[in-house]
């Protein structure tokens, strides 16, 4: 790679320069009999308060009126909620103790002697939508360098297929550039490698066996491979650590592992020691099969009959859902589509694969991730394992403290997912993982949108969509399985803007799945499958211990309880789980301090995680989905919403007040609780966010809320619906609306169709409202309402989009006031004649 162009760091930034051994050194036995003396420290603690401080005090005293018995009873809900996720760590953290000591890893020879006799298809589906075509092609690249038989790789590309935004249409340009790029890089070094392998195999037709030459002929190949790989990766420029990672622990780590190889071979030939032709044909398969990859790429949104909803679940779900099916393009006035080809020759095929890998756009995979979890699920043991994957750890060598930090909770993640393996309570994490096809047909559900089918396969009622669809898979008799290695990497948000955005999507979610939790736990009795407490456990903890944590903490900072409820039994339930995560920061290479820095950078994000949760509940009461938000991957900032920037420094005041009252009301052990938020508070704004990018997010957002870009109106195209004319006109449709929809075809639509800025199709509203007999005013604007709303958001990134038009029309009919639609840039303006009503609809 070129010269790196380094970023500023931060003081305090990650120091670690190397990742963590993909195997984890085994747990001894004293780390396990410590982690089980913590687990009972942490119940009889627990226990201990409630029999000596809640019991106590109704017994001697009585209920003592209204207030106590409230505070008393809240206090208890809420400590038993907290000690349960601390409990839960705990367990999670035994489990993948357990795990690191019965874990052996797979022999090379047996894997490569299974794929000599099986070629299981695998097929790759790495989602994106407006990402730097720099991670794109770290992406590509890693899963194509795979050391697999044969692999398809599709990039699946969600941007809008037109945008007026240059910015945005570069994006999409360079995406789709990509898939042809990898294909040339890997072109001629698969075909010279490829054919070095069937001269081996012609070689292994003779009689004689191999012998020395022939194995430091193969060495030499095994070293020409690595002078390719370095070739391949020099012209790449490092613009930060990840750059630095794929090139010396992706690729690099490759190279090393080929070298190793050669010296083995030569050292095997001067040992003049004896191999098999099968041997011999199993390692020039591997330097094959490393070159060896299709690389295509695919848009939903230039098909009218595939759904558009904006998020991750159904750009998967569009691509899975024409699996094993030949389709031909056709032109309607809807739009281009795919029907299936029915006997003629297709213009698009795809295959359909034993296993689906799906990976994030921004995350790596090690060289062995498809070989060896590919391998665990062609056992005969695993095949009702429907889902295999390493959950991902952190980039080394962050830039920024924020970075670093949220990193290292990513990196403490991966070890309670190994964990709740141990309790069959897996669930998908999302960044990567291998999928049975098999199952995901098991789970497929059908719908219909615009006369299409709509197939689901990885559920979008939620925007946490791997978590539903273990739990969808978990009801049909299914299991999902965490590899106990590290063979992936995934990008950590790198300021506190776009890490806002993702930690609120994770909150948000859980709550709904968890219904669906009992499901399982019903149909697993009616399997004759005996329950395990454990499972429940970290379920339950894993769907909704945000949402106690969050609502519990801001009770505790908020509401002052009586010193009678206090006990030094509470730090000790708390102590243990501290401890604990303490040891697994130093055993991950950070520091065992970073606890108290992980303390204060969970308050920092207290308003996200309740945001998120809140929005839960909204759905779940409303039924309305919420829209996906992706998480930005820019080098610069992402602004954050001003409630996330200014709670936390009411946080730290509040603190600091209730402090300063408790001191003089003389409730000491709630002073220092106070205190301590307050100080670990302002320190996760000043290291976190940064006293500087606060002011400026507060005034960006201010900016945003008080002026518009008045360049934007100039160029917009305004496509504007009149209120009711005196003698209203109706507009026939023309004749391929009616050939394709049928004589039902709604009128007032004008046949021509025009392309807005967002690639959107925009139905220009001709004449007046026309006459419909018997229907009132009201009722006709709004199914002109329909009809554009339906012209506009066919190609809109939501359903939401379509549904809020019609409504915006429908009231510009009950005020009597022109409406008017506006495509500006990559957003639908709303606005009324008064100019009492103007709404923006982003399209993500």
């Amino acid at each position: 790679m070129r010269e790196p162009k380094r970023a500023r760091r931060q003081l305090g930034a990650d120091r670690r320069v190397a990742p963590l051994p993909p195997v984890a050194a085994p747990a001894s036995d004293g780390m396990i009999a410590r982690n089980r003396l913590a687990i009972v420290a942490t119940v009889l603690a627990w226990a201990g308060y409630l029999v000596t401080t809640i019991i106590r005090q109704f017994v001697n005293n009585g209920t003592q009126g209204m207030r106590f018995t409230s505070e008393a009873i809240s206090y208890l809900v809420i400590m038993t909620a907290l000690t349960f996720s601390a409990l839960a760590y705990l367990l999670a953290r035994q489990g993948a103790l357990y795990r690191s000591r019965s874990h052996r890893r797979v022999p090379r020879a047996v894997i490569d002697d299974h794929f000599g006799r099986h070629l299981p298809t695998l097929t790759v589906l790495i989602p994106s939508y407006r990402e730097d075509s720099r991670v794109i092609r770290q992406t590509l690249l890693s899963a194509a360098l795979q050391e697999y038989p044969y692999l398809r790789i599709v990039l699946l590309v969600d941007d809008p297929p037109e945008s007026t935004d240059p910015a945005h249409a570069e994006l999409l340009d360079a995406a789709c550039r990509l898939p042809e790029e990898i294909e040339t890089l890997l072109g001629d070094r698969c075909t010279r490698f490829t054919g070095f392998l069937e001269a081996w195999q012609v070689a292994a037709d003779s009689d004689d066996e191999p012998d020395g030459d022939d194995l430091r002929h193969l060495a030499t190949q095994y070293r020409e491979a690595v002078a390719t790989l370095e070739e391949l990766t020099g012209g790449f420029e490092v613009v930060d650590h990840t750059d630095t990672f794929f090139a010396e622990h992706v690729v690099g780590r490759l190279c090393s592992d080929l070298r190793t190889t050669a010296d083995a071979l030569d050292d095997a030939a001067d040992a003049d020691a004896s191999m098999a032709w099968s041997r011999v044909l199993q390692l020039a398969r591997r330097l094959a099969w490393i070159f060896r990859a299709e690389v295509s790429s695919f848009e939903r949104k230039r098909f009218a009959s595939l759904s558009h909803e904006a998020n991750k679940a159904m750009n998967l779900n569009s691509y899975i859902g024409l699996m094993g099916r030949s389709y031909v393009e056709e032109d309607t006035p809807d739009g281009r589509v795919l029907v299936p080809a029915a006997g003629r020759s297709g213009d698009l095929e795809v295959p359909d694969p034993d296993y689906v890998l799906t990976l994030d756009a921004d995350s790596v995979l090690l060289p062995e991730y498809c070989l060896r979890l590919v391998h665990l699920l062609e056992q005969p043991e695993n095949q009702r394992v429907a889902v295999a994957q390493t959950p991902y750890s952190s980039y080394p060598g962050s830039s920024t403290r924020l970075e670093r930090l949220a990193g290292a909770t990513t990196d403490l993640q991966h070890i309670i997912h190994q964990g709740m393996t141990q309790y069959d309570a897996t669930f998908w994490v999302g960044a990567n993982a291998v999928l049975r096809k098999r199952a995901l047909d098991d789970i497929e559900e059908v719908d219909t949108a615009s006369g299409w089918p709509v197939r689901r396969y990885v559920q979008d009622r939620t925007v946490i969509e791997d978590t539903e669809s273990s739990i969808d898979l978990a009801v049909r008799g299914w299991k999902l399985v965490n590899y106990p290695e590290r063979l992936s990497y995934s990008a950590t948000p790198p300021d506190f803007g776009s890490l806002c955005i993702q930690r609120q999507r994770w909150a948000n979610g859980g709550l709904l799945i968890l219904p669906k939790l009992w499901r399982h736990l019903r149909a697993r009795r009616h399997r004759g499958e005996p329950g395990r407490l454990g499972e429940l456990v970290l379920r339950v903890n894993y769907m909704a211990s945000i949402f106690w944590s969050s609502v519990g903490l801001l009770l505790l900072l908020a509401y002052p309880y009586s010193d009678d409820l206090l006990s030094p039994l509470v730090l000790l339930a708390a102590a243990p789980y501290f401890f604990a995560m303490a040891s697994d920061l130093k055993r991950s290479g950070y520091k065992r301090t970073d606890v108290l820095r992980i303390y204060g950078f969970n308050l920092l994000l207290l308003p996200v995680n309740l945001s998120g949760a809140l929005k839960s509940l909204g759905q779940g009461i409303t039924g309305k989905k919420i829209a996906f938000a992706r998480t930005p991957k820019v080098r610069n900032r992402t602004t954050a919403p001003l409630s996330f920037v200014l709670v936390p420094y009411v946080l730290i005041g509040f603190s600091a007040y209730t402090a300063w009252r408790d001191v003089v009301s003389e409730h000491y052990a709630h002073a220092a609780f106070a205190t301590v938020n307050a100080v670990l508070t302002a320190y996760a704004v000043v290291a976190f966010i940064g006293v500087r990018n606060s002011l400026v997010d507060v005034w960006m957002n201010i900016v945003r809320r008080l002026y518009r870009s008045e360049s934007a109106g100039r160029r917009a195209r305004p496509v504007v619906v009149r209120r009711r004319a005196p003698q209203p006109v109706a507009v026939p449709a023309d004749w391929s609306t009616v050939l394709y929809y049928g004589a039902e075809a709604g009128p007032a639509v004008d046949s021509q169709v025009q392309r807005g800025g967002l690639g959107v199709e925009v139905a220009t509203v001709a004449g007046g409202v026309p006459t419909w007999p018997g229907v009132g005013e009201r009722r006709k604007a709004a199914s002109v309402a329909a009809v554009l709303a339906d012209g506009m958001g066919r190609r809109a990134e939501d359903v939401a989009t379509r549904e809020l038009l019609r409504g915006v029309v429908d009231e510009a009919a009950r005020r009597s006031e022109d409406v008017v639609l506006t495509l500006r840039g990559s957003s639908v303006v709303v606005s009324f004649e008064s100019g009492a009503l103007a709404e923006e609809l982003s399209d993500n």
